[in-house]
């Protein structure tokens, strides 16, 4: 069965969930209400990019701890009218105070993960602003909107949030935090109404005032106040200085297929390091879901993690030799040290020739237009602080740093960190065929590999493809896989000398993960999928 397969039927419904299908446009996301909130400015007139904004806030409302104006954002935006896809991160830097030698004699000797020191720029709100500003149709106020509203008259709890909200309440040790997102003493469980009257009334502010209110305004002096109560780095002139970033996505072919990601210092660099390597073996032929496929991808995704972690920083402090990673020629290199029926024991990064808690969201709508949108904050509720009376969340980008001198990603003043989110589309012929992505921080780049070879190898449609059960590497021979992969597979990895481990080893990297796609077919109708480990739905008209 193919992407657009028309003979479906409820014997092979193998996700348990339908595709929605839309002429006019399609909002998928994590959360109901985010989806409708996408929908609804579509209906009314509003723009892909529109779209995802809207329901980009209202994710940072509904799932406050995955996501918020406390965070970073990075987006693929394609434009039909130009037949041109955009990149644009969002990603806020480093305080200018930020240095390895501060961090040293504060008594670290490794990035914290949590607390003030772990605060970067957010930049996820500037981000919405100057897409909004190039591409989209109605004001920032108006796609604060929904937020606004959610925050201020409440929202219900639904099941996988409240679950999660629920495991990431250790996180809020501060008095602010707890204040505001556990103003009962405990988590927020299923069915409760929840309302963020502070983060309203920021967004109220924002709505009326624009962005500079917080980078610039009231807000940006509360949140340095923040950071100096807490002896922390972050000040108003980092703020004050932020900007977002358009840049040229980066590229790998694929079967016929471009996969286009968003360029360092995000890692979609190892999703097309990884398919470049797959590409070099006859996974179609060996039948994609079985164990051979599923060891040579494994291995695939071990020797583009290597090269991940020795060369994803900010290009605009270290020289990255893209060029070489993404040849055709490193690949045969790489994919030659993959044994069909061994586990690689021995890996390193490539040499050369000398001259790092999440939403994702994508929109699509009349006109051709397509947003992949991801938000985040990093771990649950980021770094764990919460600007007093402002109900805003700030992330801990910042542990996404090395503080090894010699390494391309060490900390510096106004650098931007490693980060694991990472929007993604896959072209064919030219031309946007799904726009995808898969949240879960370390299993993201991973999970863009097995979406993409479950829709080109696998022939899945894409509610398929998102939903099949996948593995989840973890490092050296570690490796774990969800339960019904595992009863088909496991056995057969393990005896290729895999260390299979059970699915709770994922938790702590993001898990397996949660994605959305939406498909466009050769009438420009769209196909929308959403992930069922995920609250939320595909929405289309």
């Amino acid at each position: 069965m193919g992407l657009f397969d028309s003979d479906r039927t409820d014997a092979n419904l193998a996700s348990g969930r339908s595709m929605v299908l839309g002429a006019r446009g399609m909002v998928c996301s994590s959360q109901p209400l985010a989806t409708q909130a996408g929908i609804a400015v579509l209906r009314n007139g509003g723009n892909a990019i529109d779209a995802a904004v809207a329901t980009a806030a209202t994710l940072g409302v509904v799932e406050p701890f995955m996501t918020g104006i406390g965070g970073d954002c990075f987006m693929l935006i394609w434009n039909a009218e130009e037949s041109k896809l955009h990149g644009l991160n969002g990603s806020g830097r480093a305080p200018a105070a930020a240095t390895v030698e501060t961090l040293r004699d504060r008594g670290h000797n490794d990035m914290p993960a949590l607390g003030i020191l772990s605060v970067t720029v957010p930049g996820a709100l500037d981000a919405w602003s100057v897409a909004l500003e190039r591409f989209g149709s109605i004001s920032l106020g108006d796609a604060l909107a929904p937020a606004i509203d959610y925050a201020g008259c409440g929202f219900p709890v639904t099941e996988i949030i409240a679950h999660q909200w629920g495991l990431a309440a250790g996180i809020l040790q501060e008095e602010e935090a707890k204040r505001v997102f556990l103003p009962s003493g405990a988590s927020a469980k299923l069915g409760d109404i929840v309302r963020l009257p502070d983060l309203a009334t920021t967004m109220e502010a924002i709505s009326a005032g624009g962005v500079d209110v917080f980078y610039r305004g009231d807000i940006a002096d509360q949140i340095a106040a923040a950071a100096t109560e807490r002896s922390g780095l972050l000040a108003r002139e980092d703020l004050a200085e932020h900007q977002s970033t358009w840049v040229d996505p980066i590229s790998a072919t694929y079967r016929g297929h471009e996969l286009y990601e968003i360029p360092p210092n995000g890692q979609g660099l190892a999703a097309l390091l990884a398919l470049n390597i797959l590409e070099c073996f006859d996974i179609e032929g060996a039948e994609p879901r079985s164990a051979k496929a599923q060891h040579m991808t494994i291995e695939a995704v071990k020797l583009a993690y290597a090269d991940r972690s020795r060369w994803v920083a900010d290009p605009e402090y270290a020289e990255l030799p893209l060029q070489h990673l993404l040849s055709k020629d490193y690949a045969q290199g790489r994919a030659a040290l993959i044994q069909p029926g061994k586990v690689l024991k021995s890996f390193s990064p490539g040499q050369f020739r000398a001259g790092a808690d999440t939403i994702y969201l994508t929109t699509a709508d009349k006109d051709g237009n397509m947003v992949s949108l991801i938000n985040s904050l990093y771990f649950p509720f980021g770094s764990g602080v919460v600007v007093e009376g402002t109900g805003i969340a700030l992330q801990n980008r910042g542990f996404g740093f090395s503080l090894d001198p010699t390494h391309p990603n060490c900390i510096a003043p106004n650098k931007r960190p490693f980060h694991t989110i990472i929007p993604a589309m896959l072209f064919r012929d030219g031309k946007p065929l799904v726009s995808f992505g898969v949240m879960g921080g370390d299993m993201q780049a991973q999970g863009h590999v097995q979406v993409v070879s479950n829709l080109v190898d696998a022939a899945m449609n894409p509610q398929d493809a998102i939903a099949a059960s996948r593995f989840h590497y973890i490092d050296a021979d570690r490796v774990t896989l969800e339960s019904s992969l595992n009863a088909e597979i496991g056995t057969a990895l393990g005896a290729l000398g895999h260390d299979i481990l059970g699915p709770d080893a994922a938790l702590g990297r993001g898990g397996f993960g949660g994605a959305q796609a939406i498909a466009i077919d050769e009438n420009g109708t769209y196909w929308g999928a959403s992930d069922p480990r995920k609250d939320g739905g595909a929405a289309g008209y």
